[in-house]
């Protein structure tokens, strides 16, 4: 089908106008059934209301027989060849014509088109301080990739629906991994830590997870200096826009009485300290000091001394600057406490969460120990009387597709958007990458073929689709996507959404007045898809790298009882089988993508260096039963 105004499966739309020849009415596909509905504005604007008459047709072709019966056997065979060459001449003169209108039609599209006309309004109006993603040009349509792996996956979704067949991947593979417990929560045995050292402030970067990250590893830095940590501040960020602080996102009195045993914690500097110029003094930290994931041995190296002397140290911009190994026990215990139990959403944050998964599951009742963590008392431990348990409560699969325009700009990766892609990527770059574009200039950067190859690509809204269908998820199958920015849009989605239509976002399932009290706090919205990601039936992810996909794993390790499975896709393996496309079957694909998850699920035990937030299968977090 054609774009609204396109001149494709065109029909003068004039009832008078009989040029069937014989021809049934029911063999010219119509432009009302083609779209349902309003033919395009382009084709009402032209080649619609032109007043034609039968005589155009039908002059000379009527029997005048007064005129020809004296010579009707004489000349009966020249009569006939005269009026077929006339029916002729008729049908080419039409034809023109309608070849003529088409030409116009086309013409006048390419002139009024309204999405040119927005590119070219959208271009002039983007400055350099903000760079709005251009919509793609009508003519060039969505993108499409992988196409016959596409149709194989549509054609493999339908068959399934007829066998009744459930993918196994709604379930852990292994049982090994139910015999690992939260255990982190236990009080040290130590006693409450004195302050002999003093105070320490933290100012953290970045969006949701990345804060949440540092606050844990400011917690775990304060009790190996045997400091007292004021809250932490969250610095506004131009990328993030968010002004929330940390009272706006987590619940400040449970935080600090959950760690009260292990770290002294309060709210603001002691009066006399806070008139103090902590840069004069020496005491600013920043990145650029610290080594990043630094050892404890730099901290008290460089730190303590500063600490000892000025009474107060600031971390500003501070991060991941706390290395994993090596590390006491009593201090990797200290985060995974933090992480797991201490930083609790605040009530609105749940109260807003708890509708997003009891719309999206249609039952009103916590249905685990992710729940009840993640939601606090604001879901019911027990069905409502209004449910009906015959009824049966939906499976969701939460999917994080990270392909927002900074990721794929970043990437230095090609998406099938030709010239109209590269241009825009190219914009993003030079405003928001400019440090990334002068590292390129120094070095020969490498293709995007090879930057594929070597799994450095986001997967794209197509990959992501191809391989749930590989996994065996249903067409049925109800998903929700974290984050619904998705460069290119709808066109970009349009795969994706063909195979899986029950794809739905916060936006969705939350009305308009219940999303605005976080419209304009971008960290409090990214809370409410951790929440609908950790807690949902099946999580996937897109990249393994991503601070939201490893938080969300690592909390469905920990509390998940061997019933909360993650979806890992290695990039590297499903770019080698995608390279493929063109000749590999269906059920090859399907072997060698239910191979690389099932890889992926395998329990095992946090490696020397791994993140304790994303592996908590560790003695320090978790215990074996």
């Amino acid at each position: 089908m054609g774009k609204q105004g396109s001149p494709r499966g065109g029909r003068v739309e004039n009832q008078d106008l009989d040029i069937s020849f014989g021809v049934k009415e029911n063999e010219f596909p119509s432009l009302d059934m083609q779209y349902r509905g309003d033919p395009p504005i382009g084709r009402r604007l032209s080649g619609g209301d032109y007043n034609w008459d039968k005589v155009v047709l039908t002059k000379g072709m009527k029997n005048d027989s007064a005129k020809f019966a004296p010579c009707k056997g004489v000349f009966v065979g020249k009569r006939q060849m005269w009026r077929l060459h006339r029916h002729i001449r008729s049908i080419v003169f039409t034809l023109l014509l309608m070849g003529f209108l088409y030409l116009l039609d086309s013409l006048l599209f390419s002139i009024f088109d309204p999405a040119m006309l927005q590119n070219n309004f959208s271009l002039q109006g983007s400055s350099k301080a903000e760079v709005e993603m251009v919509p793609r040009a009508a003519k060039e349509g969505p993108v499409k990739l992988y196409e016959r792996l596409l149709n194989m996956a549509a054609s493999s979704l339908a068959e399934r629906e007829f066998k009744q067949e459930s993918s196994k991947f709604w379930e852990e593979p292994y049982p090994q991994a139910s015999s690992w417990k939260p255990c982190a929560d236990k009080t040290s045995p130590h006693g409450k830590p004195r302050n002999i050292t003093g105070y320490i402030l933290i100012s953290a970067n970045g969006g949701l997870n990345q804060q949440r990250v540092a606050v844990c590893n400011a917690v775990a830095v304060a009790s190996l200096l045997n400091a007292t940590l004021v809250i932490p501040k969250f610095l506004y960020s131009n990328v993030w826009r968010d002004p929330s602080q940390f009272g706006d996102i987590y619940q400040e009195d449970y935080f600090m009485d959950m760690l009260k045993d292990e770290v002294n914690i309060i709210k603001e500097l002691p009066p006399n300290l806070k008139l103090l110029d902590v840069e004069a003094a020496g005491s600013l930290i920043t990145d650029a000091e610290l080594s990043k994931e630094a050892t404890p041995d730099e901290y008290i190296k460089k730190i303590l001394p500063l600490l000892l002397r000025n009474r107060v140290v600031h971390f500003l911009g501070y991060g991941n600057r706390l290395g994993f190994d090596p590390l006491s026990s009593e201090l990797q215990k200290l985060r995974c406490k933090c992480n797991f139990h201490a930083l609790k959403f605040v009530p609105e944050i749940q109260q807003i969460g708890s509708l997003l998964v009891r719309r999206i599951r249609r039952y009103d009742f916590a249905r685990s120990t992710l729940d009840k963590q993640l939601l606090g008392n604001l879901i019911p431990h027990v069905p409502l009387r209004h449910y009906h348990a015959a009824e049966g409560p939906s499976k969701y699969l939460a999917l994080h597709l990270r392909f927002e325009i900074d990721m794929v700009a970043y990437s230095m990766c090609e998406f099938g958007g030709g010239e109209t892609e590269k241009s825009e990527l190219q914009t993003y770059r030079e405003v928001h990458f400019p440090l990334l574009l002068e590292r390129l200039k120094k070095s020969k950067p490498l293709s995007p073929q090879e930057l594929r190859k070597m799994g450095k690509c986001p997967l794209t809204p197509e990959e992501a689709g191809l391989v749930l269908a590989g996994l065996g998820f249903k067409h049925g199958t109800y998903i929700y996507l974290a984050g619904s920015d998705i460069y290119g849009g709808q066109s970009r989605m349009q795969a994706l959404t063909t195979l899986y239509p029950n794809l739905v976002t916060k936006e969705d399932l939350l009305t308009p007045s219940e999303l605005a009290p976080f419209r304009n706090f971008s960290s409090q919205l990214a809370a409410l898809d951790f929440i609908a990601c950790a807690t949902s039936d099946v999580f996937a992810m897109t990249d393994s790298g991503s601070q939201l996909s490893s938080l969300v794993s690592g909390f469905r390790t920990y509390y998940g009882g061997g019933h909360a499975p993650t979806l890992r896709p290695s990039k590297k393996r499903l770019s080698a089988i995608l390279s493929r496309n063109k000749t590999i079957g269906w059920h090859s694909f399907e072997g060698k993508i239910r191979k690389m998850i099932d890889e992926g699920q395998r329990v095992q035990v946090r490696g020397l260096g791994r993140s304790i937030y994303r592996h908590p299968r560790c003695k320090e977090c978790m215990c074996r039963h």
